[in-house]
């Protein structure tokens, strides 16, 4: 059990409650977890694993502000991360019990719920990059189905004249009639996918 200093609050109104007061932007789970386990009149973290996580999440993310800073020379000494980014150092620092956030008491984002939306910082770029792919992937398959056809059809018309020959040089006989090729190829495309 984890020594918290909310009382009768929850964590979700907790969440509410910093996002009004940072102008309606929701804070990072680091802000979250500082906020809820720091004793209000010592400005200490009470519980032990508490503090050792909120420490290691503190080093994380010095160790990558520092390579933030040395690899952009033009950097304006700006310390801060991006909320998503921060979430993902934490949820990587903290434990995690059947698949919920140490602390957190939610999901891990890499462990959706099966009603939770989809995350919201997907990249579009690669959603859209990835649609190109299957487009062009769609466009060659139309075209191969489409040349299949059509070769299916000049070897239907090369069949019909054969038989035709066949019957003009043998009118005694009597051949067989020939099936719909089309109706039976449509029949293997759809076995086929």
């Amino acid at each position: 059990m984890y020594i918290h200093n909310l009382g009768a609050q929850s964590l979700a109104s907790l969440g509410d409650r910093l996002a009004e007061e940072n102008e309606g932007e929701p804070v990072d789970h680091y802000t979250l977890i500082k906020t809820a386990y720091t004793n209000k009149k010592t400005g200490e973290i009470d519980d032990g694993v508490v503090r050792d996580v909120v420490s290691l999440i503190d080093s994380q993310m010095e160790e990558e502000v520092s390579q933030l800073q040395t690899e952009d020379d033009d950097s304006t000494g700006s310390t801060g991360l991006p909320r998503v980014r921060i979430n993902q150092i934490v949820e990587a620092a903290v434990p995690k019990k059947k698949g919920r956030l140490f602390g957190l008491a939610r999901r891990s984002s890499s462990v959706p719920s099966a009603s939770a939306p989809p995350p919201s910082y997907v990249d579009q770029e690669v959603l859209l990059s990835q649609m190109r792919d299957k487009d062009a992937r769609i466009s060659a398959l139309e075209s191969m189905v489409a040349s299949q056809e059509a070769g299916w059809e000049a070897q239907r018309n090369l069949n019909e004249q054969m038989m035709a020959m066949m019957r003009s040089m043998n009118p005694n006989l009597e051949f067989p009639t020939m099936p719909d090729p089309n109706a039976q190829n449509r029949s293997l495309i759809l076995v086929k996918t």
